[in-house]
């Protein structure tokens, strides 16, 4: 197959390397590689200051927006996007996120379904829909099939190429492989089978959805397999781990790593935040035995996003190598304090409400951090603003709760 013919225009690679080097430069302030170490004392569960991070997520829509891009070309705004994240994230929000310098490339790759796929109903994205699940009968299961991957490795060839000529002597750029986000299942099985009849099943159809999950179980770890096999992995000790914070380490990659990728070299996570209002006793019989087997693969893993932990910690805290639990805001923080103290990263999400509220109230948004962190004194807490729908069309909002969070987490150290 050859390479597709793809360029950056004149005009687009100068605004490209006049961000880039704007990039480069706060890479290369001493101020990053102190946050590096920060980062990794705290992920190995040394005694350091709370950790901040935020991600405005679907704020980033009303921080840089499509008239904020000069770049022409599809490709080139998509670089251009990122360059101009990094530059706020450096030079604005100043949270703990390392600033690298390096342009990610990702693989270009298609991917077959389950065998089944379901029909969204309703606009999707930033709004609300539903869907209309395909499996309607266990009796149906033997139309489902492993997804297949089919990676189109000319043209990723020539993205990275292309890349590395536009970055030269700038930042360098690595193909990093997203390959997913969560290995939790349940998002897939509601999917699947639907939301309500997934809760149904627990008590009509116990037989069949645990045949099901078995199903969805052995084809992840068929995924897993072929990827490493594929050499298609990718290290995630400087990336954005779980549901929040990063992975920075020392304990990974593997003592015997040589370079080649493997499941036990990284970060794992999963979650179900589908199953949150499951009992317990229902998450250990359905959910977690499913998902144990993948965490067995890797070198230390997350669980957990919006789901709060604290009602089937008992189970969750089998989970093998657990190195950071998510503490959403409808968990219990005096619970979870005690269940994690300083044996986990203590992964706290505040709730995201205070940016999208009509007016940012930062003397509210200090006191809730201050008796967050006060309750929590003694754990290894990062705080992560994250799931933000929208910052109320201030952009400043995002600096502000940094710069409040940053100081409580000083004040509290």
């Amino acid at each position: 197959m050859s390479a597709p013919a793809i360029a950056v225009s004149p005009r687009d690679r100068e605004t490209l390397r006049r961000l880039a080097e704007r990039v480069a430069g706060l890479a290369a302030r001493p101020v990053e590689e102190e946050k590096r170490a920060l980062c990794t004392a705290h992920n190995e569960l040394r005694p350091t200051r709370p950790l901040v991070f935020c991600d405005p997520e679907n704020g980033w829509n009303e921080i840089i927006g499509p008239q904020d891009l000069e770049c022409e070309d599809g490709l080139a705004r998509g670089w251009e996007y990122h360059l101009r994240r990094e530059i706020f994230w450096g030079e604005r929000m100043r949270d703990d996120r390392v600033i690298l310098a390096e342009m990610p490339v990702g693989y270009v790759y298609t991917e077959t379904d389950w065998g089944m796929s379901h029909r969204q109903i309703g606009q999707g994205g930033a709004c609300a829909y539903t869907w209309d699940p395909p499996l309607k009968d266990y009796a149906d299961m033997d139309r489902l099939r492993y997804p297949q991957i089919t990676v189109d490795r000319a043209a990723t060839d020539a993205i990275r190429d292309l890349a590395a000529e536009t970055f030269d002597g700038l930042l360098s750029v690595r193909v990093r492989g997203a390959w997913w986000w969560s290995l939790g299942m349940t998002g897939t099985l509601v999917l699947l089978r639907g939301l309500e009849q997934m809760h149904l099943d627990m008590v009509d159809r116990p037989d069949d959805l645990h045949r099901l999950m078995a199903f969805l179980r052995d084809g992840t770890l068929a995924r897993l397999d072929w990827l490493e096999r594929e050499g298609l992995l990718t290290l995630n000790t400087d990336a954005y781990v779980g549901s929040g914070g990063f992975g920075w380490t020392r304990e990974l990659p593997a003592p015997d790593f040589t370079g080649r990728v493997r499941t036990k070299d990284m970060w794992g996570f999963a979650e179900s935040q589908e199953t949150v209002s499951v009992s317990p006793r229902m998450f250990a019989e359905f959910v977690l035995p499913y998902q144990l087997p993948i965490l067995e693969r890797f070198g230390l893993n997350c669980y957990g996003c919006c789901e709060p932990l604290d009602t089937r910690w008992e189970h969750v805290k089998t989970v093998p190598r657990l190195r950071r639990v998510s503490v959403s805001p409808w968990s219990n923080l005096e619970r979870m304090a005690g269940c994690l103290s300083d044996r986990y990263v203590f992964s706290m999400k505040p709730n995201p409400a205070a940016l999208a509220a009509p007016s940012f109230d930062e003397e509210a948004v200090r006191a809730g951090l201050r008796e967050a962190l006060r309750v929590t004194s003694g754990c290894r807490v990062e705080m992560v603003m994250k799931d933000c729908h929208t910052i109320g069309g201030e952009p400043d909002r995002v600096v502000r709760w940094v710069r409040i969070a940053r100081e409580e987490a000083e004040r509290a150290f």
